[in-house]
């Protein structure tokens, strides 16, 4: 399925080259999951700083059955992103970590019990040598 992509720019204008960076990165989650409906993007840089270069803030929100997955990548002073590429980079690749563990909990494969890790109940196999 392919999703309905929104991409929006705050203070900061919109590149055409970037733009085509964050659609190969959706191509990518929808190669992931045929439940991916819509995807929106917010690239912003929220003020100008004096002493050093713009902090690039990206958002996700991925909508997929009964559920909003958002990755809101507001980096701390140590990890502060000045350079674009690699704010998006960040931020898709925790998307795509949400996506995956979204998709494997609907089939069954991740079970969540309450108030329990889901690895509480894993026993090791024994290997034959």
């Amino acid at each position: 399925m392919r999703s309905n992509t929104q991409i929006f720019w705050q203070n900061l204008s919109p590149s055409d080259a970037i733009e085509v960076k964050i659609r190969k990165q959706i191509a990518k989650l929808e190669k992931l999951s045929e439940h991916l409906s819509d995807c929106r993007v917010i690239i912003e840089v929220p003020h100008r700083h004096h002493h050093q270069g713009n902090i690039y803030h990206v958002q996700i929100n991925l909508t997929v059955p009964g559920s909003q997955l958002i990755v809101n990548r507001q980096p701390s002073a140590q990890q502060s992103h000045e350079d674009l590429d690699i704010a998006i980079r960040d931020a898709f690749e925790s998307a795509e970590r949400q996506l995956k563990e979204y998709t494997q909990q609907q089939r069954g494969e991740i079970k969540t019990h309450a108030g329990g890790d889901p690895d509480d109940n894993h026993h090791p196999i024994p290997r034959s040598h």
